[in-house]
Formats: structure tokens, C-alpha cells, sequence
């Protein structure tokens, strides 16, 4: 499909979609964690999103790049994802979604700090310095606040907090090594399959693999699995297309739909003081994935 120079209405809705989806994946973990061990069910996730990728390149004629060539750094990915959602998993059995979500979604503002001493070229101007101060208050006060903090536990918040890290080192694995090399496919066959492995390994070692599965952990399961694949590849699809500036600029909504989320589905406490911190959260992201139209590095989704 041609390249385009700015978002579309179509871009424009298809990206919303993608934010909404990722913010009710959080729902979804919710879910699967009542009837499956956390660390369990994301080794599941994984093994049946690796499955549907598999299906996707055999069916679709697409390449997952050259997989040798890029061991060493397929493997860095893998065990990124891996912890990543050991912590992210284990963080929804404890806190809140909303609390939650508005640490893990502010993956942007520590993958700027971090390039801003690692990656040449990406000094942080004073929109961005100014964007992650903004963000960075949005989360403390976020986590601070006294209606939210009921519902929420600290040890998931620190949990939350190092699936964002390990996501954003997902992030920079990808710019430095030869991940970059790698197709879409390849990058996400990298981590499913690492992870498929790691997760399922070490899932014994926090408790039992089943709880009670029911109806609501099944679907949980099959909408992450779906995520976790397609979801994936429907955003890169997008990023294909129109500019990296114009789709990173949609990243704010998903912390805000999954505070929603949990206020609706879990009756999650949400309050002036949280609505305000979410707004200089998502102020925050957007200053800081602001870019001149020329660049085109990638954001690296959460699947």
C-alpha cells in the first residue's frame, strides 16, 4: 500500500482501535489471572500467539528475515519480553488496572530519558524535557493519590513499573542491534518464542498453573492470544504506512481507555485527582513522542 505523508481518517481510526485494544488487554490479564497462574497464562499467551504467527507467515507468504543472523539479539528480545510480562502479569494479580496501566503506559517517558544518554541524535529538546517532567509527576501523583490507593497495592505499582522498563528495553534492543534487520514477523517471532519457553519454564516456581478457569479467563486467554499476534502485526502495518511521528502521537490514549476500563468493568475508584494525573501523563507522552515528520523510528508496541 502507498506511504503516506500524514494520518488519515482511517489511519486515524484504526489507530484509536489499536489503543482501545491495548488498553482492554489490561481487562484481559484481569481476567485470564483469575483462572490461570499468572506467569502461566502469559506462557500460554504465548505459545497460542506463536501459533497464529506461524499460520499467519505459512498462509500469508511472509518472511520472518533471516533468524540466525540475529541470535544473539532475538534472544535479548525474548528474555525482554519474557520479564516484561512476568512483571506485567504479576502486577495485574496485585493492583488495579488503572494504577497499573498509567505506570506501564508510560513506557515513552523512560525510554526518552534512557535515549537521551544512549542513542546519538536523541538529546531531549526542551518540549520533551518538558513532556517527561510532566509525565513523571503525572505517575507519582498517580500513585499517590488516596481514592486509588485502596484498591491498588505498592508491590504491584513496582511491578508495573519494571514491565514498562523491560519494554522499553524491548525498544532499544531493536534500534541498537540487528533485530532492526529482522520484518515484523521476525521481531515478534523472537519474542513469542523465547518467551513461550521462558514463561512456561518458570511458571511452576510462582505457585499454581490453574485456578478457575471459567468463561471469562477463556476469553481473556483468546483476546490476548489475538493481540499478541495480530494485534502486532496490524500496528506495524499502520506504521508502514503513514509517519512514526503521526502514530506514536496516539499512545496517550491507551493508559487513558484502560483507566475507563477498570472503572467500568471492576468498579475501580477514579477521582479528579487521578483524572488529573492521567492528563499530565498523556500531556506528557504526547510532548515527548512529538517528531519532525522526517523521522521514522519505530514505537515498539505492548502486545
Amino acid at each position: 500500500m502507498e506511504r503516506k505523508q500524514q494520518m488519515d481518517l482511517a489511519g486515524a481510526l484504526g489507530m484509536v482501535g489499536f489503543a482501545t485494544t491495548l488498553a482492554f488487554n489490561q481487562v484481559a490479564i484481569k481476567f485470564i489471572n483469575d483462572g490461570f497462574g499468572p506467569i502461566f497464562a502469559a506462557g500460554l499467551r504465548s505459545v497460542l500467539a506463536l501459533a497464529c504467527l506461524g499460520l499467519w507467515i505459512r498462509f500469508s507468504g511472509r518472511s520472518a528475515g533471516d533468524l540466525r543472523r540475529t541470535l544473539r539479539a532475538g534472544l535479548i528480545l525474548g528474555l525482554l519480553f519474557s520479564l516484561e510480562f512476568i512483571f506485567l502479569f504479576l502486577a495485574l494479580d496485585l493492583t488495579s488496572v488503572s494504577r497499573a496501566s498509567i505506570t506501564f503506559y508510560a513506557m515513552p517517558v523512560w525510554l526518552a530519558l534512557v535515549a537521551h544518554f544512549t542513542l546519538p541524535g536523541e538529546a531531549l529538546s526542551a518540549r520533551c524535557a518538558l513532556g517527561l517532567l510532566l509525565a513523571m509527576i503525572g505517575v507519582a501523583w498517580a500513585l499517590a493519590n488516596p481514592e486509588s490507593r485502596g484498591a491498588g497495592d505498592f508491590r504491584g505499582d513496582v511491578l508495573a513499573l519494571l514491565a514498562s522498563w523491560s519494554w522499553a528495553g524491548i525498544a532499544l534492543t531493536v534500534r541498537l542491534t540487528r533485530a532492526s534487520e529482522l520484518p515484523a514477523e521476525g521481531q515478534l517471532f523472537w519474542q513469542l518464542a523465547v518467551s513461550a519457553v521462558v514463561l512456561c519454564a518458570v511458571a511452576p516456581l510462582f505457585g499454581p498453573l490453574v485456578r478457575e478457569p471459567d468463561a471469562l479467563s477463556l476469553f481473556g486467554l483468546v483476546f490476548g492470544m489475538l493481540v499478541a499476534s495480530f494485534g502486532f502485526l496490524f500496528w506495524l502495518r499502520l506504521m508502514g504506512i503513514y509517519p512514526a511521528s503521526d502514530i506514536a502521537s496516539f499512545s496517550f490514549l491507551s493508559p487513558v481507555m484502560a483507566v475507563i476500563f477498570g472503572w467500568m468493568i471492576f468498579d475501580e475508584p477514579v477521582g479528579l485527582g487521578f483524572v488529573g494525573a492521567l492528563v499530565l501523563v498523556g500531556l506528557g507522552i504526547v510532548l515527548i513522542n512529538r517528531r519532525r515528520k522526517s523521522r521514522k523510528d519505530p514505537v515498539i508496541p505492548a502486545p
